[in-house]
């Protein structure tokens, strides 16, 4: 099993850091594409706020992003995307063949591709040092601990237990692919891990900074390196690398820009992501155990989602009308209901 203490594993230090909730979207209906907007933008705003407070640029950067389209199948699921997504307001193109050609000159022989020109990236690993050391400044602890059980009192929580036992009136459970772990939990949390293997490679000539999806797969360009992925494999908390997972992703990686298949590859490396039984993250209160809050299950949406989620379950643990006026579908209660 992972060590979720350690360096390896955690989704957030595998992460590629998109910021493409358009691109995203499981379906028409996913409720997450509107939270995936709210949470770029609080980024967006922590980002301002992160320079100024610890000095800390988490390299956000918003110039868009694109899904290209190889086969006609693909060419009319994105079509009918954009359409959708342009009824519900949101920012997205359909740029035919020779217009995205142009855009990204490198790219296979594509159809077209859906242009999201509010999406971009992140550093993870920028973001999450920059929050850890807002919070020191703003007064948090940050305890070299493992939590491994939850106590409560009757129905209330009263701690949590490490090495040491913690007192709490409110506990937030965001352990991300090991959240279902912890002793105590009131019920069997529906949250599993999933490996997603990814990859990095010398930048082509001529890519500069970007982020492709394609049907199977995506690249991230950042300076002179290319990050491709990505897998979305049920392995436990095995977190190897495969030959077969590598080979999926250097398949779509290789659709999206030919030239990849005669880079060498650099390094590779995988995380494990907290995906929930139907996909969308669990975000609120538990209903039966009053001061346990849950805020895992983002799937591969965890950076993303991750500004926002402080933020709803701040406002929901004092009371506050929330951010998004409609979480039901988020809510933990919906997997124990029968």
């Amino acid at each position: 099993m992972m060590d979720p203490d350690g360096d390896l594993g955690q989704a957030w230090q595998a992460a590629a850091g998109m910021l493409a909730p358009e691109i995203e979207a499981r379906d028409s209906d996913d409720p997450t594409v509107a939270l995936g907007v709210a949470g770029r933008d609080r980024l967006a705003v922590l980002a301002d706020r992160l320079q100024e407070s610890v000095g800390t640029d988490i390299g956000l950067w918003l110039e868009g992003v694109g899904h290209a389209a190889f086969d006609e199948e693909d060419e009319a699921r994105l079509r009918a995307q954009v359409a959708h997504q342009r009824q519900q307001s949101l920012h997205v193109d359909w740029l035919d063949a020779e217009e995205a050609k142009t855009r990204w000159p490198w790219l296979g022989p594509v159809r077209g591709a859906l242009w999201a020109p509010a999406g971009g990236g992140v550093d993870p690993r920028m973001l999450v040092q920059a929050l850890r050391a807002d919070a020191v400044r703003l007064g948090a602890a940050l305890i070299a601990d493992r939590a491994v059980a939850i106590e409560r009192h009757g129905d209330l929580v009263a701690a949590v237990r490490g090495t040491e036992r913690y007192a709490a009136r409110d506990v937030v459970l965001a352990a991300g692919a090991w959240s279902g772990l912890l002793e105590g939990l009131p019920r069997p949390l529906a949250v599993a891990p999933v490996r997603g293997a990814m990859a990095s490679l010398p930048a082509p000539a001529g890519i500069g900074r970007c982020i492709m999806y394609g049907k199977s797969g995506y690249l991230v360009g950042r300076g002179d390196e290319v990050t491709v992925g990505s897998t979305m494999e049920y392995a436990g908390f095995n977190n190897e690398v495969t030959a077969a997972g590598l080979a999926r992703i250097f398949a779509g990686a290789s659709q999206i820009c030919p030239a990849l298949a005669r880079a060498p590859v650099t390094r590779t490396w995988s995380g494990l992501r907290p995906v929930s039984a139907d996909g969308l993250p669990i975000l609120g209160a538990d209903p039966a155990l009053r001061g346990l809050w849950y805020a895992t299950g983002h799937g591969r949406n965890g950076i993303l989602l991750s500004a926002i989620t402080g933020v709803l379950i701040r406002q929901l643990i004092v009371g506050e009308p929330t951010m998004i006026e409609d979480l039901g579908a988020y809510d933990p209660a919906r997997f124990w209901q029968w």
